[in-house]
């Protein structure tokens, strides 16, 4: 794209205003506020996620009962197969921010990644037409997993990974890309953009809800093929919401200056040159350069060394400023916030596998004939946010501004900490509710009767969807907003995907303890805690070990959240 400043009046489209500095429209010419970014974009890019994620959980919210279903496996393999799918599908995205924020930019990379998300879906639609043909496979009264043709099922995983692919590129942009419409520098522009992510969340929250009471009644009862071929529709329509805004938006200008991850990488390659230089020679090259160190600045100082020229070298071009240095340190200090939220992320899993599985046991029934499938308790996770973010944004941030006179109300970081506070109070809940599930169909005598549907109603479980959906609102948000705003301007998306990652890894985390335990505890014949027979099984063990993981998760989070220094230098 052409520099603005180079255009001349001729060719800027956007006459009278304020012209916002780094950014030009898809033309490459200047922008200005009155014309550009802001609400009228955000509310273009707000759509796309809506849809994205209705195309999104319409596959993932129902997908161990495919793989448990039309496709036979155990419930075991088939949480973990959703695990591994779910984990590869938000660390994917770190791939996509790198590629965007390094090459194409955010804008192509969302058009090239809604494509292929289209491309996925339409696979996925196709073999859905065409069903497994394994007998056991379509027999209902056996539970033992099936083999399905091979290369169907090779064809099905790889376009369930194509979808995962196209939303390693389309998550972290669309999201960095809708906050790129609020120009920092604008008070009531920055004001804004922390509503924007209360609201991108509602938006997302709605999309999903939609998508667990609609596709998953469709797909237990009408066709698998109808489930995922409406997702597919609704992406198609998504990427045409999202280029009829193309007139409005605001793109970050690309700068001839050395790429973000080159100056930061730097930094760690000179500091690590210089591990044997002393302190002393690092506080005597701030005094030279007339630095006066802030309070930020007092930690991760190893990394001051890369301010030094290494030993035995002339070339003082190497030599990283104090700015490059502190973005170096900016990226280190996200590592344990990051860390510490992977038991939340880990509890988060659970939410679309074994809460599933779990309702599958239990009474649907509404009246004499309406079965709820048990995947659409999940709408209680949007439910929460679609209620309770207009609270949170309209009356309770409001309040606490006046309180505490900070533009957010909240720090993001307390705002994150009260979020795996209620998670705990969820994974905690599931483990008392399926311990009464268990001891129901102990005391009417279906322990061997895997089939059968035990006279507790599947309402029980709304109690931990409601606290998880609870906890989201405060640590899911406060996280976007978090590793949004802490890292360098350029690798914003990166920041994005560094977020996302957390569910990745707390997927495959989710996937390895399910694996090592179930082999840990169905030796000398027992049933494992994850057994087929689920009356068997002990998934309240299993949720129990999650709460005390969560508890010491959460007590090291608040030891490193309360050193922890933000990006202008202030404090939690």
């Amino acid at each position: 794209m052409a520099n603005g400043a180079n255009i001349s009046d001729a060719e800027t489209p956007f006459l009278g205003g304020e012209v916002v500095e780094g950014f030009i429209d898809y033309k490459g010419r200047q922008v200005t506020r009155s014309k550009s970014g802001g609400w009228n974009s955000a509310y273009f890019i707000i759509g796309v996620e809506v849809a994205e994620r209705f195309a999104y959980y319409g596959i993932s919210s129902n997908l161990i009962n495919y793989l448990t279903g039309p496709i036979g496996q155990s419930t075991a393999t088939a949480a973990a197969n959703v695990n591994a799918w779910s984990g590869t599908a938000f660390l994917l995205p770190l791939l996509g921010a790198f590629i965007a924020d390094s090459f194409l930019g955010r804008y192509r990379t969302i058009i090239i990644a809604s494509v292929l998300y289209v491309l996925g879906l339409c696979f996925l639609t196709v073999l859905a037409v065409f069903p497994f043909n394994s007998s056991d496979c379509q027999n209902p009264d056996t539970i033992k997993a099936c083999s399905p043709p091979e290369f169907q099922a090779v064809l099905f995983f790889f376009a369930l990974y194509l979808v995962a692919f196209a939303q390693g590129g389309h998550k972290p942009c669309v999201q960095a890309f809708g906050a790129d419409q609020f120009d920092t520098q604008d008070p009531e522009e920055c004001k804004a953009k922390s509503s924007f992510f209360n609201w991108w969340n509602f938006g997302l929250s709605a999309g999903a809800l939609v998508a667990i009471l609609i596709l998953s009644y469709i797909q237990d009862n009408l066709s698998w093929a109808l489930g995922f071929g409406i997702p597919c529709i609704v992406m198609v329509l998504a990427l045409t919401v999202f280029l009829f805004g193309t007139f409005t938006y605001r793109i970050r200008q690309n700068c001839d200056e050395k790429k973000a991850f080159v100056r930061i990488g730097g930094v760690f390659i000179n500091a690590a040159r210089n591990w044997r230089r002393t302190t002393s020679a690092v506080s005597m090259q701030l005094q030279v350069h007339g630095i006066i160190p802030h309070e930020g600045s007092q930690q991760l100082k190893f990394l001051h060394k890369a301010l030094l020229t290494p030993e035995g070298s002339k070339d003082n071009n190497s030599v990283c400023s104090f700015n490059e240095v502190e973005e170096a340190k900016s990226v280190v200090r996200l590592i344990p916030i990051w860390s510490t939220c992977l038991v939340y992320a880990i509890v988060s899993s659970q939410t679309s596998t074994l809460f599933t599985k779990q309702g599958v046991t239990m009474d649907r029934s509404i009246g004499s004939n309406f079965k709820i499938p048990a995947a659409s308790l999940q709408c209680f996770l949007g439910i929460s946010t679609v209620f309770l973010i207009p609270i949170y944004d309209c009356i309770l941030i409001p309040l606490a501004r006046s309180i505490t006179r900070k533009p957010s109300g909240i720090t993001m970081l307390q705002r994150i900490g009260t979020g795996i506070f209620v998670s705990i109070l969820a994974i905690v809940t599931a483990a008392i509710v399926e311990k009464i599930r268990l001891q129901t169909a102990l005391e009417y005598g279906l322990l061997d009767n895997p089939k059968a549907t035990i006279p507790m109603s599947i309402w029980w479980l709304i109690p931990q969807y409601l606290l998880y959906g609870i906890s989201e609102i405060f640590t899911l948000v406060g996280l976007q907003e978090f590793f949004y705003d802490q890292v360098p301007v350029e690798l914003r998306s990166v920041g994005l995907a560094l977020y996302l990652s957390l569910a990745g890894v707390g997927n495959f985390l989710s996937s390895f303890l399910i694996s090592f335990i179930a082999k840990a505890t169905a030796k000398n014949g027992q049933d494992s805690w994850f057994s087929d027979n689920l009356n068997r099984a002990h998934l309240d063990y299993f949720y129990w070990l999650l709460s005390g993981l969560s508890v010491l998760s959460f007590t090291l989070y608040l030891y490193f959240a309360r050193s922890y220094i933000y990006k202008n230098g202030s404090a939690i």
